[in-house]
């Protein structure tokens, strides 16, 4: 399958999913779960005013 073959059903990025996903499946339990913590993320805002960044606040928590 050429690279333009592929392009007309998916886009790159769930291409990139999907050999991720495949990759994390192949790996050994203790590497696999390293690479899922590595994937989890936080999300977290901060106000700044006046050129001074305030206290940040944590959105959601891994």
């Amino acid at each position: 399958m050429s690279a333009a073959t592929w392009r007309t059903f998916i886009t790159f990025n769930k291409y990139s999913q999907i050999t991720a996903g495949a990759v994390r499946k192949s790996l050994k339990e203790t590497q696999r779960l390293a690479a899922e913590k590595r994937g989890i993320t936080a999300l977290r805002y901060q106000v700044w005013e006046n050129g001074k960044g305030g206290e940040q606040v944590r959105v959601s928590s891994p």
